[in-house]
């Protein structure tokens, strides 16, 4: 008796005279990359090193376009960026020991951040492997050691035939949600000797659902739908799964105003009546979600900066919707639902019962209203200014990038995305240096239109050996340069803990100078210019800097008491 699938898995003619004449010249890296073209890659981005050589140099025999960035670092920031932007796995291309280890730093942002980035590194000789020294260049006892706390999985190649399973099983690993970075690596002789091997064609990697348990959703259903003052805050993982069109539905179905993580920006209608923006930070809002009867938690582990530092306690029931099983219950007790947050919602909207509430708006309008008047009396009108007109320059549906400055600390808080999937920080692991990096994977991935970088003048030296890769690759990136002649937000701590700051002043070059050396516009601004300034930018093709000398101060926190 013959199945259906058992014809599917006989070869035809032309695919049988390609696997066993395969062509002449190939080397274990062309096993590499033609598994990620199999994949559905078409992008990678990385760094060659003595190692990888192999891998690079299967490169010119596919199909893939290559982004090379300067630092190991940066070039993870861009395949993170590059992932959050398709929802696609973001191949990284890596050489052994100090390259390798450079990539950390990106690395945890996009576990932090469930951005799929697929690392893939060289190793040292396959004698090499197993801990003993033998004095390889870049060797270390352990290499995948050093990525085991940080990446979602580790797979270690010994043979070639090992290449293509172990590049699909990472690719599905990072592509399961949560989504996440993940790790491979293959010895630098594995890479380089030639194969007689097939070439790979069309691997499995199709990612597993996780699907909600439906005993869980049923109870969830029954207590929004019988709540008296239910609300919603919205994680990241609503942006990650595609789901804000289903997060709107249900909270129109249940009258339940929405606040937005930092990580969940766009998540909800930053207009919409029922919308609570991104105000986690001020004590007006933690009141209101600690007065809701029912709080339904999706795609958050409810860390520091969605609790308000850990102050928000919340009274009544609290319902979490979470792909990462370690975050479920992590920080309060719940009723937790282990799911892709798409899936949950859709159940979700299939069991509860409509609910009206004519107060939720007022409700809305009335801790808004509360937050913008506590703001107005602190004299920040330069902050706000500022942010208006960056909000202003930016083309609506344009993705914008911020590093860890004091900018983008009220643009969490206060920003319109103007959509969903469009404003990306380094919050969740909060390192320097994210901005520009992370803009130029989100250009790769969509050059047809402008994105926005912002960083402090400390974030920007992380960064600027990549002007050469803005330039290099025409990138329409225009970077936004808040210059305060230190580590403001460090500044601001010290100054208000010590009575003085230490180790936050910088000496710093001419951004402008520095941007045209590399062939890059530059133009220094003023808060009164900076919308027009940086709008000309970001209509003008290709890569550009925009300087803006301003001294910002923060908003008081509402979380010491």
């Amino acid at each position: 008796m013959t199945h259906d699938h058992d014809l599917e898995l006989r070869p035809t003619g032309a695919q049988t005279e390609a696997a066993l004449n395969p062509p002449p010249g190939r080397n274990g890296g062309d096993l590499v990359v033609e598994t990620l073209a199999g994949l559905g890659a078409t992008t990678v981005f990385g760094l060659p090193g003595q190692h990888a050589l192999g891998m690079f140099d299967a490169l010119r025999r596919s199909s893939l376009r290559y982004v090379g960035l300067r630092v190991e670092n940066n070039a993870g920031f861009a395949a993170d960026a590059y992932g959050r932007i398709t929802g696609e796995a973001a191949p990284l291309l890596l050489s052994t020991g100090p390259g390798a280890l450079t990539s950390l730093a990106a690395l945890q942002e996009a576990a932090s951040a469930s951005a799929p980035v697929l690392a893939i590194s060289s190793q040292v000789p396959t004698a090499g492997l197993g801990g003993g020294r033998h004095g390889y260049l870049h060797e270390l006892p352990d290499q995948a050691a050093s990525f085991r706390g940080v990446v979602k999985s580790v797979h270690t190649v010994r043979s070639q035939s090992q290449i293509p399973s172990a590049v699909a099983e990472a690719w599905r690993s990072a592509l399961t949600a949560p989504h996440g970075p993940v790790w491979v690596e293959i010895p630098q002789d594995v890479l380089l000797a030639e194969t007689s091997l097939p070439v790979v064609t069309a691997p499995d990697a199709t990612p597993e659902a996780l699907v909600p348990r439906v005993e869980l959703t049923a109870v969830a259903a029954d207590l929004l739908s019988r709540a008296l003052r239910p609300a919603i805050i919205a994680g990241g993982g609503v942006v990650r799964s595609d789901a804000s069109g289903k997060l709107r539905q249900l909270a129109e179905k249940l009258d339940a105003p929405v606040v937005t993580t930092f990580g969940g920006k766009g998540a909800f209608p930053w207009e919409h009546p029922l919308s609570l923006q991104s105000w986690l930070e001020d004590r007006y809002m933690t009141d209101l979600l600690e007065d809701a009867d029912v709080l339904l938690v999706v795609g958050s582990g409810l860390g520091e900066l969605s609790s308000n530092y850990h102050t928000f306690k919340p009274r009544g029931r609290v319902v979490q919707i979470e792909a990462d099983l370690g975050k479920l219950e992590s920080n309060h007790p719940a009723l937790g639902i282990h799911a892709d947050a798409r899936l949950a919602l859709q159940a979700l909207l299939e069991t509860v019962s409509e609910r009206r509430d004519a107060t939720a708006p007022e409700r809305v309008r009335d801790v808004l209203g509360r937050i913008a008047d506590r703001i107005a009396g602190q004299e920040l009108a330069l902050e706000q200014d500022v942010l208006g007109s960056v909000r202003r320059a930016l083309p609506a549906g344009s993705p914008s990038f911020w590093d860890m400055t004091i900018l983008a600390y009220w643009a969490w808080s206060a920003f319109d995305p103007r959509g969903t999937n469009t404003m990306h920080s380094a919050q969740g692991a909060g390192g320097l240096g994210y901005g520009f990096p992370a803009a130029l994977g989100a250009a790769a991935a969509d050059p047809g239109r402008p994105v926005l970088a912002v960083s402090g003048d400390g974030g920007a030296l992380y960064s600027i050996a990549e002007l050469a890769t803005a330039r290099q690759y025409d990138l329409p990136v225009t970077w936004l340069i808040v210059d305060d002649g230190g580590y403001g937000i460090l500044r601001e701590y010290m100054t208000d803990a010590f009575g003085q700051a230490t180790a936050t002043e910088l000496t710093r070059p001419d951004y402008v100078a520095l941007a045209e050396s590399f062939g890059v516009p530059g133009v220094r601004t003023t808060p009164e210019a900076l919308e027009a300034d940086l709008a000309k930018a970001l209509a003008t093709p290709g890569p550009s800097v925009v300087v803006l000398p301003a001294l910002l101060r923060m908003f008081a926190p509402t979380h010491l008491g």
